[in-house]
């Protein structure tokens, strides 16, 4: 299981180098659950992370439903050199709508590269502001040709990827992606003590950043120390007091 951690600056990216995080994330948090960072960052990033053999991801925002302006920003994205585009399906929540921003990303990373991995992003708590529902997401994601699917919390108020969806939902969830070939991501306030639950789950990639900022705020800066334990418990094996909360 790969460990996801999103850093807001160059900075907080510099500090997280030596965690032994597997994807580095340049997003904004000032634009929204995926907000998309300044270019000049994302290439800043990139030229840390690259020499260490770490790989990043970009985010192109909480997107409305405009496939042009979705490509052209993926089409910049994918300039900065980073190993994974994500694009947050906000904004609409038909298939033929996911699909088709989905193809119109995915067309616009191919033209620059194609080892860049494509990540439709929907969210786990769609049901709160009518949004994509998750078999939609997964059908859109592998009839568009991406390579991960996932979900992140679209609403930060405290409430967690488990909140949103149940276990059950969330199996079928993963189970769907990886029968539709495509690798499964999850996300969504996530915290330490998930660990149990995850791993029991066993998506292929996880990503946080409030549960390694240094206070309760996801705009808190990131403590490298938390950072570090926290990635520890996936690449190695949680304590017995983190499975409690394991599924049985």
């Amino acid at each position: 299981m790969q460990v996801l951690i999103s850093p807001i600056s160059v900075e907080e990216a510099s500090s997280i180098l030596d965690t032994n995080v597997d994807i580095i994330d340049v997003k904004n948090v000032n634009e929204g659950s995926l907000g998309a960072q300044y270019p000049w960052h994302t290439c800043e990033v990139v030229k840390l992370t690259q020499p260490r053999g770490i790989k990043t991801s970009a985010t192109l925002g909480d997107l409305p439903y405009k496939p042009g302006t979705a490509a052209l920003a993926a089409y910049g994205s994918a300039m900065c050199g980073v190993n994974y585009i994500k694009a947050g399906l906000h904004g609409l929540n038909t298939y033929e709508e996911a699909r088709e921003m989905m193809y119109a990303v995915r067309r616009a990373v191919r033209m620059v590269r194609d080892d860049i991995d494509v990540v439709a992003a929907g969210y786990a708590d769609y049901r709160r502001f009518n949004g994509l529902d998750l078999l939609n997401l997964v059908k859109a994601a592998a009839d568009a040709e991406c390579d991960v699917v996932m979900v992140d919390t679209a609403i930060k108020d405290g409430k967690t990827l488990f909140d949103a969806l149940s276990v059950e939902e969330l199996k079928e969830f993963i189970g769907r992606g990886r029968a539709a070939g495509l690798r499964v991501a999850l996300a969504g306030s996530l915290k330490s003590e998930h660990a149990g639950m995850l791993l029991e789950l066993g998506p292929d990639i996880i990503g946080v950043r409030g549960a390694v900022c240094e206070g309760v705020d996801r705009k808190s800066k990131i403590s490298s120390e938390k950072a570090e334990r926290f990635v520890a418990m996936f690449h190695g094996k949680v304590s017995a007091a983190s499975r409690t909360s394991a599924i049985a």
